[in-house]
């Protein structure tokens, strides 16, 4: 039976999130004990809306989006989050 490491103190959230990057959390847990859980309230971080787009700009994202070979609505997204980021920053 493999022994099973102690998980470190972290000094910050940073620190934490950069050793769990590059960790293999099999030697920090004992996965034979593992059990399945649901979490049935949480709330989706993200929400569905229904746009109206001229059929000509669709066209183009959809275009974009096969060239660069990603889900256009993925596209879609990162374009309104770049230009809310700058935007938001101005």
């Amino acid at each position: 039976m493999k022994k099973i490491k102690k998980i470190p103190k972290f000094k910050n959230e940073e620190k934490e999130r950069n050793f769990w990057a590059k960790a293999d959390t099999t030697e920090y847990f004992d996965t034979g004990k593992l059990k399945k859980t649901s979490f049935p309230n949480l709330k989706p971080s993200i929400t569905t809306i229904s746009i109206r787009l001229p059929k000509a700009l669709l066209d183009d994202l959809k275009s974009i989006a096969n060239r660069k070979d990603v889900p256009y609505q993925s596209l879609m997204k990162l374009y309104l989050a770049e230009k809310v980021r700058i935007e938001k920053y101005k």
